[in-house]
């Protein structure tokens, strides 16, 4: 099993992560903000990645630190888990839709963080039974996971109204992606040798 636990404390949060790689989806998540743990959870749920999120932060004053800082924690967390990455798929890729709305990522868990993220909304918060959330944030969210997971990763919205099923999809979307890229390959792409070729 592929396990990793992973505890992150700043003046203006404290975060605690578990996670099982090899899971079932099983969740248990709370961070202070409603949302955004709907959102962690359908990636939990659909990555198959079990997960266990404890944040307490400053959401006073707003949510930005505890939305950015467990972006950063979760990846750290499926860095440690992953160890050195050999054998695994490391590339994928899903679309989503959802609705009235389509979204793919595609992604390399390659040790090189990089984030692509072409994605727009028509309002500056969601307004949800779970609470309201700036749509702002969720790029910050993306950004701090990329940075400390050490994955290439582009998201894009390819077409949709629906702010709530534009970022739903988009987490789900990473989710799936996930699932596919951390499975053990009998091909590692990380060290292809091709064969020789000889000409008479």
């Amino acid at each position: 099993m592929r396990k990793a636990a992973y505890n992150r404390e700043t003046k203006e949060t404290a975060i605690a992560v578990d996670i099982n790689i090899d899971g079932t989806g099983k969740y248990d998540i709370d961070t202070g903000i409603g949302f955004l743990d709907h959102m962690l959870e359908q990636l939990s749920k659909h990555s198959l990645i079990d997960l266990k999120v404890r944040a307490t932060g400053d959401t006073h004053i707003d949510y930005h630190h505890t939305t950015e800082d467990t972006g950063i924690a979760i990846g750290e967390c499926i860095t440690k888990a992953l160890g050195n990455r050999q054998g695994i798929t490391r590339y994928a890729h899903a679309y989503i839709p959802m609705d009235e709305t389509l979204s793919r990522v595609a992604l390399d868990l390659s040790n090189r963080p990089y984030l692509i993220w072409k994605v727009k909304f028509s309002a500056p918060k969601i307004t949800s039974a779970q609470g309201d959330f700036d749509t702002e944030l969720f790029k910050e969210w993306f950004q701090a996971f990329a940075q400390a997971s050490g994955t290439t990763l582009h998201v894009e919205n390819i077409y949709g109204e629906n702010n709530h099923h534009i970022i739903e999809s988009c987490f789900k979307a990473l989710a799936r992606s996930l699932r596919n890229a951390v499975i053990i390959s009998a091909v590692s792409y990380t060290h292809l040798t091709l064969p020789t070729i000889y000409s008479v």
